[in-house]
């Protein structure tokens, strides 16, 4: 027989066994405790896991700046910060070797900023359609064009960009070469364009609806809605966007080199010239391994690295400067 309770006691049968309900009670117990511990034990594991990563990332951006800065510092020693810097002779291979890379470094500011300032407002204006104003069958053609130029190679864009943005640039401007800053600047500009828009779209549709109903029922049209309330809600994410899209041109070397000539001339819109990422791209197949000229390249690295490091730091404290006005 099973036990019964007595006086508030359980008391065991007389084969000493515990009631039915109660062996039932602790049987269970067992299995919450067990399953409780299961989960404890699944999240330590898992947050271990995020902590791996996060160090590894860590980890990886230390690493990339500790090398740069070993590998680069020695030649801007050699150099000299100055000359290195703000010369504007670069000519490694010469009896009178030059190791300036102004050239490169206004290049690349010029190029970028070109770019972006081309790129962002078409790129803006078609997330805006994208996200508020096109008819859902028209968006999602148009989404799909996006993703579809955001998968194209780099070396795509500067065959295109050779083939087709050279000779209209040389035939418009009746140059010699039409592999110019200009032609580098167009190219660039719709490289950027994917990432901006799918970022500031993103950003556009994350804006509660509460905003833009308020906003038509105090009488403002659509448009007025999008400009004035919609987009400084997502201002955040459209200047990340701005950063991305920066980051982009500013990094891109292989179309870069097919369309701008690789040329080691003060900028020009109609000159062909060389950018930062170029520069280290055409020459280290060929530089000495440790050579100055090696040695400078590197240089020229840490020089890049630092630039998107510096604008990266100047928009994220612009962007906090907006959050807390």
């Amino acid at each position: 027989m099973n036990g019964a309770m007595v006086n508030g006691e359980i008391r065991s049968g007389s084969d000493g066994s515990l009631p039915t309900n109660v062996s039932q009670q602790r049987t269970s117990g067992l299995r919450r405790r067990k399953g409780a511990g299961g989960r404890e034990l699944f999240e330590q594991v898992m947050n271990l896991i995020f902590l791996v990563c996060g160090v590894l990332a860590v980890g990886f951006v230390l690493f990339i700046s500790v090398y740069l800065i070993v590998s680069g510092l020695p030649a801007i020693q050699q150099i000299g910060l100055v000359d290195f810097l703000l010369g504007q002779r670069w000519a490694p291979t010469a009896s009178d070797p030059a190791y300036g890379i102004l050239p490169f470094i206004l290049t690349s500011i010029y190029g970028t900023a070109g770019a972006v300032v081309l790129g962002v407002p078409i790129g803006l204006m078609t997330a805006i359609f994208l996200a508020k104003l096109a008819p859902p069958k028209v968006a999602m053609v148009m989404r799909g064009a996006v993703e579809l130029l955001a998968g194209i190679p780099s070396v795509v864009y500067g065959l295109v960009g050779m083939i087709v943005l050279v000779p209209a640039v040389q035939k418009v401007f009746g140059l010699a070469s039409g592999a110019t800053l200009l032609t580098a600047i167009l190219v660039l500009m719709v490289m950027i364009l994917p990432s901006i828009i799918n970022v500031s779209e993103t950003a556009l549709r994350a804006v509660p609806q509460e905003y833009e109903e308020a906003s038509l029922a105090l009488g403002a049209t659509q448009i007025e809605t999008v400009f004035k309330v919609t987009l400084p809600a997502a201002r955040s994410g459209v200047a990340a966007a701005i950063v991305l899209g920066v980051g982009r041109a500013i990094g891109e070397a292989m179309a870069i080199i097919m369309v701008s000539g690789n040329v080691a001339n003060m900028p020009g819109l109609l000159e062909s010239v060389r950018f930062l990422t170029t520069a280290v791209a055409s020459e280290m197949s060929y530089a000495a391994v440790g050579s100055l000229q090696r040695q400078a390249l590197y240089s020229i690295a840490l020089v890049l690295f630092l630039f998107i490091m510096l604008i990266n730091v100047i928009l994220n404290g612009f962007i906090k400067q907006k959050k807390e006005g």
